[in-house]
């Protein structure tokens, strides 16, 4: 008896035991452990710092060593192999994964290299770039003021700064965005749901034919835009440009009347500032007066010249803008903040914007916050996560400061006509036309070719030099330009200046340069 109450006590006890302190066991969730880290932070941090200095020495330092080369080209197949492309089911060693960001460094085009003329960007913007690591770093999205409320307050005072540059005294509206091309295609929408605001529910059949007019010159984003929203490419009006690449208003009053003859409805007119090759702007206030005469929605795609209104001696290149109903201005361009860095701004206040894109999605957007959902401005965009790239502008501004931004471009507008005046000095070189803004077109002509007559053989001929010399330069890695037909025209170089890094010296090695490579031709 007393061995059998001793055997229960003991089972009791034990009982007891294991419901006061349960035997911890290893547990197990789909094969993974719930309690043990993911992620070692210590090796993170050194493996960060590892980085950090590999991205000093030969993405900041050497990238913009004149002395180094701008490029080390490789064919397709060759890169491949270089790369090891290939994705696996075992991680690599963190020597390895070093070694890979070196590679990735190594064989990139090297865009703030003093000697990258080839596009709309270029230089190394170290504030811009400082705010792209700490965007990186947070992982913000800029849809609600909870999830992003220093960056959702910066952008709002970026956008009403470049509205007040646009001479839009009352405000505005707006908002950041992944590229030119989307804020075109913000202006195409919107001037479209202005026009015909039922379309938003009931698509297009609620809509009569839209037809937008643009210049011949213009950005191939509007065709794209077009394309996209269901207006149709054909809908396009190409509006003829002067010989400076400008839009001449009367063909565009004559192009708007003829549409109307066709029965087809004019809705918006997208006038460039700054067009991507010959750097035109077309006059703005004589198309503004044309858009109010018939009531059309005017955007101007300032994406490339709009920088020119951060300077007095330049902003009559965009006379008129104030006049505007939207605006595209690209920071990461001429003001050389870190891409992607773009601006849409609407001169409404009536949020025409938020209606236009609002779709009102109760999980992110709730009425009832404890804060000002004002300041909750997700839902103006077509994207739902994004980027708060108006930081990177915003920390640039803020160390450089007006002044400063002012001085970048008046400079680069200053190299480019030093350019274009030594272009006129030399032999074997020919000017397309004056430069307006930062680009500077021209042709070389190879010693072989320049006892031509000026015929269409010479032309023929010539509209092969230009593509042998970028092949050369790109293999030798010295520089970069870019070089392009243009209507009849045949292949000519077409050189963009912005960096403030680049010298006098740095045009004249460009010119010398293209003579050493193209002199055999």
């Amino acid at each position: 008896m007393e061995g059998h109450l001793k055997d229960n006590c003991g089972k009791n006890q034990s009982l007891i035991s294991d419901l006061v302190e349960p035997v911890k066991r290893p547990l197990v969730t789909d094969d993974v452990p719930p309690h043990s880290p993911a992620l070692n932070v210590r090796a993170a941090e050194s493996f960060i710092h590892q980085s950090m200095a590999i991205i000093m020495e030969d993405a900041v330092k050497k990238a913009t060593d004149v002395r180094e080369k701008v490029c080390e080209w490789r064919f397709p197949e060759q890169l491949k192999e270089l790369l090891d492309l290939e994705l696996g089911d075992e991680g690599e060693s963190e020597s390895m994964i070093l070694q890979r960001c070196r590679d990735a460094i190594r064989y990139s085009v090297k865009t703030t290299h003093p000697r990258f003329f080839n596009q709309l960007y270029a230089g190394m913007e170290p504030y811009s770039m400082v705010a792209s690591f700490i965007i990186e770093a947070l992982k913000p999205s800029l849809y609600t003021y909870e999830v992003a409320p220093v960056f959702t307050l910066m952008e709002d005072a970026v956008l009403r700064k470049m509205m007040e540059m646009i001479g839009w005294e009352e405000g505005g509206d707006g908002i950041f965005n992944a590229g030119g091309s989307m804020s075109n295609m913000y202006a195409v929408n919107l001037a479209r749901y202005h026009h015909c605001p039922d379309i938003k529910e009931l698509g297009l059949s609620a809509a009569p034919r839209l037809v937008i007019f643009t210049s011949q010159e213009c950005h191939y984003s509007i065709s794209k835009a077009a394309a996209l929203l269901g207006i149709g490419t054909k809908n396009v009006y190409v509006v003829p440009s002067d010989e400076r690449g400008k839009m001449m208003p009367s063909a565009l009053e004559e192009l708007i009347e003829t549409a109307k003859s066709e029965g087809a409805v004019p809705f918006m007119v997208n006038a460039t500032a700054g067009t991507t090759v010959l750097g035109a702007f077309d006059p703005i206030e004589e198309i503004a007066d044309v858009c109010e005469k018939h009531n059309l929605w005017l955007h101007v795609d300032a994406c490339w010249g709009g920088a020119a209104l951060m300077s007095k001696k330049h902003k009559h290149l965009l006379k008129g803008i104030h006049r505007a109903n939207s605006v595209a201005w690209n920071p990461h361009k001429m003001l050389m903040a870190c891409l992607q860095c773009c601006a849409f701004l609407v001169r409404d206040k009536t949020s025409l914007l938020q209606r236009c894109h609002s779709a009102q999605a109760s999980y992110l957007f709730q009425q009832d916050k404890f804060y000002d959902v004002s300041y909750d401005t997700g839902d103006k965009s077509v994207q739902c996560s994004r980027k708060p790239d108006a930081f990177k502008f915003w920390l640039m501004w803020k160390a450089l400061g007006a002044k400063e931004l002012e001085q970048r471009v008046n400079r680069a507008l200053s190299m480019a006509r030093y350019l274009a005046q030594e272009i006129k000095k030399r032999e074997g070189f020919r000017l397309l036309m004056e430069p307006e803004y930062s680009n500077v077109c021209f042709w070389y002509i190879p010693p072989s070719l320049r006892n031509l007559p000026d015929s269409p053989e010479l032309w023929k001929k010539l509209h092969m030099v230009a593509p042998v010399v970028k092949e050369r330069m790109m293999k030798r890695g010295s520089m970069m330009v870019g070089y392009q037909p243009h209507g009849d025209k045949a292949n000519f170089f077409r050189m963009i200046v912005i960096s403030p890094q680049v010298s006098r010296e740095d045009m004249d090695f460009v010119l010398d340069e293209i003579h050493n490579l193209g002199k055999d031709l």
